[in-house]
Order: structure tokens, then sequence, then C-alpha cells
């Protein structure tokens, strides 16, 4: 008997909890082992990602799920286990990232579309057998002079809309990712224009699914924050979470269960912030929380850097941000916090 999808969408934003974005595909684990001076093999890969989901404080109690890469939701941890198993036992679901990366879109200088369509049914019908409950899929909007175009945003929502609906027909909780980059070229954008283009695709994004006959209530929303670009940066954390609910609120049907955004161009500290006010400050109809890669990881992987004696302090490091954030999704992070750790 297969797992309500409604409950896996509910389980994922439930209670203070978050997703873990470990789905760096190989040539990005490999820039972020390059910041520590480590090589990027299958084994070091494996190892990195060991210490992550054996945080048995921070996975039981602040993680809801995990989005993996193809090669890690196939792998085993060092003593055998599958790390699907290992996953599990936290309470935590396992998931996937299926697409296969955006790549530039043909006529649209500057823009691109993500591909991965063909081949995903029977894709997802093995990564089901191997345990993903939910997937990821991300399509990429970026602002510049006459960019986007509604070209490009239309092609990006139906592809979203599409996966969604093969991803639902598995029995996988699809996460929606349209991510308006906040660091695309020249990233001089201000938050107005953010919020504009945010809202625009959201509007796209939500009719393409229902005409998809996506289920909202089995799915899981992955925006970026309505934040100013990344080389104009002056808006107040009131502002983002304030512009960020304004628009949400106007493109999200209330019968989404929940958002987790990304952290994307942002310092871990400001993501979370960002989260807090949001959860803090407004009456909202879906739970906010969190899909963080970089937010839930940085300061693990420099404070493990790569050494097998580090792997306590790397995990406390995790912890420590994967607390900071649940507290950011039940709206009582405050800074102090991070200064008491």
């Amino acid at each position: 008997m297969r797992e309500r999808l409604e409950d896996i969408a509910v389980a994922m934003v439930a209670n203070g909890k978050g997703l873990l974005a470990a789905d760096e595909s190989t040539s990005t684990i490999k820039k972020r082992f390059d910041t520590i001076g480590l090589e990027s093999t299958e084994t070091s890969r494996r190892d990195y990602r060991e210490m992550l989901f054996r945080a048995d404080e921070a996975m039981k109690k602040y993680i809801s799920g995990v989005i993996l890469y193809e090669e890690t939701l196939f792998q085993k941890a060092a003593d055998g286990t599958p790390f699907v198993d290992v996953i599990k036992a936290a309470g935590s679901i396992p998931g996937i990232k299926v697409d296969c990366g955006a790549k530039p879109m043909a006529g649209f200088p500057g823009e691109t579309i993500t591909e991965g369509l063909d081949g995903l049914r029977e894709r997802l019908d093995s990564y089901y057998k191997a345990g993903a409950r939910f997937a990821k899929w991300r399509g990429v909007i970026a602002i510049a002079d006459g960019l986007p175009t509604w070209g490009a945003i239309k092609a990006n929502s139906q592809a979203l809309a599409r996966y969604a609906a093969l991803c639902q027909e598995a029995g996988i909780v699809p996460i929606v990712e349209p991510e308006v980059l906040m660091d695309g070229a020249p990233g001089t954008h201000d938050i107005a224009k953010c919020a504009e283009v945010t809202e625009w695709v959201l509007r796209t994004v939500f009719t393409d699914l229902y005409d998809a006959r996506v289920s909202l209530e089995g799915m899981i929303l992955k925006p970026n924050m309505v934040i100013d670009g990344k080389n104009l940066r002056k808006a107040s954390v009131e502002e983002v979470a304030e512009r960020t609910v304004q628009v949400l609120k106007a493109t999200v049907p209330s019968a989404v269960p929940g958002i987790a955004f990304l952290s994307g161009g942002q310092t871990v500290e400001e993501a979370t912030a960002h989260l807090s006010a949001m959860n803090a400050g407004f009456d909202l109809p879906w739970e906010l929380t969190y899909s963080y890669g970089r937010g839930l990881q940085d300061s693990a992987l420099k404070a493990w850097g790569g050494r097998p004696e580090n792997v306590a302090a790397g995990q406390r490091a995790f912890t420590h941000r994967a607390r900071m954030n649940s507290l950011a999704a039940l709206g009582t992070w405050k800074e102090d916090l991070e200064r008491a750790a």
C-alpha cells in the first residue's frame, strides 16, 4: 500500500523541521571540496555525507527529509548500510534531485531551460523502489536588462508542471523549485524588481500546475525569497520578510501544505534571520520552512575539513545550524543564540 502523497508532504514541513539539500552534483561538490583542499572522490563524497546523515541529534530533531543526488541514493555508508536506511532510521524521508541541470535555452540569450523530462517516468520508478518518497526539480530564472522573457518563464514553468505530474503518478511528492536568481548578472536589481518577477513566475507556475492536474495537497513549493540583487543588497530583514510573504499570499494557494525556501546567495545567518522574521511576524496559511544546502552545510564542511578526526566537530557545526533553522521555522530564532553557541 503506497503512502498518501498528502501525508508525506505534511511530514516534510512539520514541527519546525526542514529539508537538508545534499543533492550537489559531482561538479558542484567538487567546488565545495576545493574550498577545503579536499579531492572529490566517491569515497570522500561518501564520508562527507555520512558525517551529516549520522549526526543523530540534527537528523532526528531538525531534519524532516534529505534531498539526495543519484549517486548518494544508491550509495552505502562505510559499514555497508545503504544511506537510504541510515536516513530512514533517523526518522527522516529520503528524496532525490531528478533534473539534469539548467542548460542555455536556444533562441533566448542569457536564459536557461532545465532538462531531464525524457525517461523521467522510468527513472522515478527506480527511485521509488530505492526508497525515495519525494523529488526535486529546479527551474532557473535570471533577472537582467530585458530579462526574464515570457518565453523562458513559460518553458520552465511547463517543465516543472510536467515533472510534478510524473512524480505524483509514481507515488513521489514533487518539490517544485522555480528560482529567481539574486546573483544573476549584473545582480544590481532592487527588491521591487525581484518581487515583480517572482510574482510573475509563481502565478505562471500555479496556472501550469493546475492545467497539468497536479494535486496541490501533495506537493511542496521551494521558491527564492524576495530579495535585492547580490551586488545591491540593502533591504532589511523586515523588508525581505514582508515582501516575500506578500508575494506568496498573492500567488500560492492555501491548499499547498508547505513552502521550503532555498538559501541561494545568502549568508547562513541571513537565510535563518529572514525565515524567522516571516514565521514570527505573519499569519500564514502554509508551513514555512527551510530546504537549505549551503545554509545548513557550510560551517560543517569547514569544521570537518576532510579529516576523520574532525567528524564530531563537523557534526556539531551541522547540528547547530539545523537547530538555528528549526527555531527560525518556528519563528523563535534570535541573533544572540548564534553568539551563545
